[in-house]
């Protein structure tokens, strides 16, 4: 490292934190404003405010928009370097251009690393906590939705059916509870109802019927009401795509691996966002890289001209992992290639820029 590398380092790492705390204001003051009369209307004080839901908020938004303002960041601070001419007196000096860029792969791994590590836990702790407090205080409209045709694996042996599940009182009506093993059925118990007991963590049935097979031998019993023990809860019966922001990594894998034992379908979501969390850390880098190369040549617009070009190229961004992503949930397309197809791309164009560029 030179004290050219360490200036560039400086300025790149000054620039980002500078622009991420702007942007961390603006989003505060927009975000107080919409939600100024539900913090009046629960006579919520200013400290609980700030320790029970921006102590999440602000990590939450500073991880949705990491990447792009790394991008903008380094345009910004890297044309003006070129107005100055900074960068073709460093050049001329005898540094190559690609010696030229190795303060910028530094400071995109390091800010990658740096994401990366807080996307695992940091930023979904964050979620937990302002996913609770918007729905106390904000969402706290509790509706009485019906799930119908509820068909679900517990466990290795078990299954259960619901035909409707009353979310506001955790309430079911057909319920049936099968033990099989291989091809055999065990035993099967039909109650018309069951009930989620939050206090005990149980499921209450109503009048039921359990019928136990062994063999060609058919044994039934009718009982008033029983107590199930089961390995599921109406959390997970409920498909909720905000909930895996919520979760860190090793939370995410072991509620994946728990929704296939179960048989659940449409679980590209998840994976999706597993598989995002590492991508765009890749995505910094590679956003650093084209952002130093489109800004170290001088042009006449000089830095309106590379902010606006960082603008679009993010836009596009976006644009590609909305569309890639789309398709994978609500398709056939691998989570894993959904996740990666802007940075494939975007890599590309990455290489493409370099070879094009005066050196």
């Amino acid at each position: 490292m030179t004290k050219i590398d360490w200036y560039i380092l400086k300025k790149f790492l000054g620039t980002f934190f500078y622009a991420i705390m702007i942007l961390t204001v603006i989003s505060v003051v927009i975000d107080i404003t919409e939600k100024i009369d539900d913090f009046i209307s629960h006579h919520l004080s200013v400290s609980y405010i700030i320790t029970h839901y921006y102590i999440g908020f602000i990590p939450h938004i500073v991880a949705l928009l990491f990447p792009l303002f790394i991008f903008i960041a380094v345009i910004f601070f890297t044309s003006k370097m070129a107005y100055r001419l900074e960068i073709m007196a460093i050049l001329s000096s005898g540094v190559s251009f690609h010696r030229f860029l190795r303060a910028y792969w530094i400071g995109g791994i390091l800010l990658a690393v740096l994401l990366c590590i807080a996307n695992q836990t940091v930023i979904p702790r964050a979620n937990r906590v302002r996913t609770k407090f918007e729905s106390e205080f904000v969402d706290n409209d509790k509706k009485d939705n019906i799930l119908t045709n509820i068909h679900m694996r517990v466990d290795s042996l078990s299954y259960v059916t619901m035909n409707n599940f009353y979310t506001a009182n955790e309430y079911a009506s057909g319920f049936t509870l099968e033990e099989i093993r291989g091809q055999r059925l065990l035993s099967k118990l039909e109650s018309t109802s069951i009930s989620w007991d939050s206090t005990k963590k149980v499921w209450k049935t109503g009048r039921a019927v359990i019928r136990y097979l062994n063999g060609d031998a058919l044994k039934v019993r009718t009982i008033a009401d029983t107590t199930l023990k089961m390995n599921l809860s109406p959390k997970d019966l409920l498909t909720n795509t905000d909930a895996k922001e919520s979760m860190t990594t090793p939370e995410l894998n072991r509620y994946i691996s728990r929704q296939v034992l179960r048989g659940s379908g449409g679980l590209n979501y998840l994976y999706v966002e597993k598989y995002r969390r590492i991508a765009s850390a890749f995505a910094v880098i590679i956003l650093t890289f084209i952002g130093a190369i489109i800004a170290s040549r001088k042009v006449r617009g000089g830095s309106g001209l590379h902010l606006a070009l960082g603008i679009v190229i993010s836009a596009v961004y976006i644009l590609f992992m909305q569309f890639s992503t789309t398709f994978s949930v609500k398709g056939n397309l691998s989570p894993l290639l959904a996740v990666w197809i802007p940075n494939f791309v975007f890599a590309g164009v990455a290489i493409w820029l370099y070879k094009r560029a005066p050196k």
